[in-house]
């Protein structure tokens, strides 16, 4: 469940504080914050407090279910795991999709993608911006974006609509939609369905212009801040197709925090590229470059990740965006986690543009939707580029068609290093003390809202999981804990 709360509570319980939960994301988690003796910030960390049990409680099911059960790990990003889930499963089967088929699983993804950055950009992350990270929690949300900004926050509602309403014409209905079928598609484009997102389009790319010149203008004006928030040199992750940015369908690329390409490989052999480090402290693991190991290894995914990671976007108009993009730094490789919200955007214009070639192919139109076959591999491996970033979904069957073994790395999870690295700095710049202002916590959540992460697809929630930030000394003893409810 999405928790857009922006009330800060604080409890004092002898030497104690309590944050909970972090407001505006999909999910919940815990910060803890170890000070030294002199109250300067020692350790900070990240913690998800939420378990997924997909993995396990999959186990012996039929794998050809598996694009109906997984999107139920999230109702925001469902999409996503509907997709993933039905290329491991063609995997598993050996087929290449039809044309039409491949198509119209292209143009639902266009659709989440757009709904999805909508919501992140306009809903969750606007407040802070429009209003600073110091003001009046009781403004700072959509609510208050609402009154003080009435047409921008229509913009942002009627830009996740019109993605939304493309999954459910293809789908059936808006969350865990059905269309996606191991070894194609269950339904094609009516003429009518076609033009009535055609129609629509030009409004919906003009008013995303107004935001990508919104957020221009906020990374301008605040440029010392842009470059220091929660900046961190990683590695890039994201799929591209002939260098080109892609997000449905390619080679998984990893560009070095220079821009060198360090690696590109094909989705299947993942495995022995990408490994996950445990932590004790957190149900979400740390995927890191096997070559480089734990933590140099360690990458980011989603938007900055994906417009670092490519040579360049095949459309014209979030092409020449991406170039204004690379201005920002000398080689063009942008490290500011501030900017994943203008990546978003530029994102959310490819995804207008590619959508609009899509549907002038009469391909979306056509009957030719499913080939058929029986288990020929036994393992499939199905990788799309989720919004928050690249997801990996991993079956392994028997001779007829039972689960054995499922893996899910989760796009959230491949962020989970960095989002520690930034919050961790950021407590640094602003906590100076046990006497913690809101607007220093509002920051560190903003940190984790830039990756716009998704907690339930990350794990999966067991009853109520609030959020808490806890400040220790150096002594492991606590002295003060924030809970927002």
């Amino acid at each position: 469940m999405e928790n857009t709360s922006t009330s800060t509570a604080v409890q004092k319980k002898g030497k104690t504080i309590v944050v909970n939960p972090i407001s505006r994301i999909e999910g919940h988690g815990k910060i803890t914050v170890d000070l030294s003796e002199d109250g300067a910030v020692d350790r900070v960390r990240f913690h998800v407090t939420q378990y997924r049990g997909f993995e396990i409680f999959c186990k012996g099911r039929d794998f050809r279910e598996m694009p109906v059960i997984t999107p139920r790990i999230c109702g925001i990003c469902p999409v996503s795991h509907h997709l993933a889930s039905a290329k491991a499963c063609d995997a598993i089967l050996g087929v290449t999709l039809t044309p039409p088929a491949a198509k119209l699983r292209e143009v639902m993804h266009m659709g989440q993608i757009i709904q999805s950055h909508a919501l992140s950009f306009f809903h969750l992350s606007s407040p802070d911006l429009l209003f600073g990270f110091d003001a009046d929690p009781a403004i700072r949300n959509i609510v208050g974006v609402a009154k003080e900004f009435p047409d921008l926050a229509v913009m942002g509602i009627g830009m996740r609509k019109f993605g939304q309403e493309i999954i459910k014409t293809l789908g059936g209905k808006k969350v865990h939609p059905w269309h996606s079928i191991p070894g194609g598609v269950n339904r094609s484009l009516r003429v009518e369905e076609r033009d009535a997102i055609l129609a629509d389009l030009p409004k919906q790319k003009e008013n995303l212009k107004k935001a990508i010149a919104l957020i221009k203008k906020y990374l301008a004006d605040n440029e010392e801040l842009a470059k220091r928030f929660a900046t961190v040199e990683t590695s890039y992750m994201g799929l591209v197709k002939n260098g080109m940015l892609e997000l449905y369908d390619g080679n998984i690329r990893i560009k070095s925090p220079r821009g060198r390409i360090t690696d590109e490989f094909a989705p299947k052999d993942y495995c022995s590229r990408i490994g996950e480090h445990v932590e004790e402290w957190s149900y979400l693991k740390f995927p890191f470059y096997r070559a480089l190991g734990f933590p140099n290894g360690s990458y980011r995914v989603g938007p900055l990740g994906r417009v670092n990671a490519c040579d360049d976007i095949s459309t014209p108009e979030a092409s020449a965006e991406l170039a204004e993009f690379r201005k920002t730094t000398p080689d063009g490789i942008v490290h500011y986690t501030l900017y994943y919200h203008y990546a978003r955007l530029i994102e959310t214009l490819y995804g207008m543009e590619r959508l609009e070639q899509l549907l002038h192919d009469e391909d979306v139109l056509s009957s030719d939707l499913r080939v058929t076959a029986g288990v020929t591999n036994l393992v499939g491996v199905g990788v799309i580029e989720a919004p928050r970033g690249t997801l990996f979904h991993h079956y392994e069957v028997n001779e007829q068609g039972a689960l054995e073994r499922v893996n899910l790395i989760v796009a959230t999870g491949n962020n989970n290093y960095a989002i520690n690295k930034g919050m961790e700095q950021v407590a640094h710049d602003y906590i100076k003390g046990p006497d913690v202002k809101e607007g220093a916590l509002n920051r560190m959540e903003h940190v984790i809202r830039c990756y716009d992460p998704c907690l339930s697809c990350s794990t999966h929630a067991v009853g109520k999981m609030p959020l808490e930030l806890i400040v220790r000394d150096s002594r492991g003893e606590v002295l003060k804990t924030v809970t927002k409810e």
